[in-house]
């Protein structure tokens, strides 16, 4: 076979030091002559979580784009990753499938057709054609960046994202919807899981999710 069966791995690699303090500062200096580093110091966990949570009922979201976050994405397709990218508000570093070679590399297989041994019997074996004739085309002295066409959207990537917290809440809100597509849903809510952790306030219109 091409390679094995992807598993999906979603790590929060960094993120701004105490996010929802960072982004409260932010909103209270828009109204206070202080300056916001007086106030971070100064406010309580109350203070936070209600100036959170009022600028956000408010809709009024700017100083939430003061908190951001990277993730290591790995065992996607290029299908959810052509999907990801479409987020513009975000920076991207994917694993180029230009130069990595991709003759054991992983693939993700639709539970609607790994559910069906017939389906996921004719699924691997396109994969299994897909490995040979990329060989084959490697051997004819074909370059990597061209004999790559030939393997399927379903071929595994990986990607950095990085994303601030408003663009996070845009995320969340259309890649969590039930009509959403299976496989990015499941990234965004392993994405959500780990923000969670540390900004549960920016977040928790959507906890209903983890």
């Amino acid at each position: 076979m091409i390679g094995v069966e992807c598993a999906l791995r979603v790590i929060l690699l960094s993120y701004t030091p105490n996010p929802e303090r960072v982004v409260a500062s932010a909103i209270r200096q828009c109204r206070s002559i202080k300056g916001a580093d007086q106030i971070y110091s100064e406010l309580s966990e109350e203070d936070v979580k209600r100036l959170i949570r009022s600028c956000i009922r408010q809709g009024h979201l700017s100083p939430i784009e003061h908190a951001s976050f990277t993730f290591l994405i790995e065992g996607i397709s290029r299908v959810a990753s052509h999907q990801l990218v479409r987020h513009r508000i975000a920076s991207y570093s994917q694993q180029s499938h230009r130069v990595v070679d991709l003759s054991s590399i992983g693939f993700v297989i639709p539970p609607t057709i790994s559910d069906s041994p017939e389906a996921e019997n004719i699924f691997k074996n396109l994969f299994e054609n897909a490995r040979k004739c990329y060989l084959k085309l490697l051997e004819l002295g074909v370059p990597r960046e061209d004999a790559r066409y030939i393997i399927p959207q379903a071929v595994e990537t990986s990607i950095v994202v990085t994303m601030n917290a408003r663009e996070l809440l845009h995320f969340f809100k259309l890649r969590l919807a039930k009509d959403s597509q299976w496989e990015i849903r499941r990234i965004a809510r392993r994405m959500l899981s780990q923000v969670y952790k540390v900004a549960p306030t920016i977040f928790e219109q959507f906890k209903e999710h983890l």
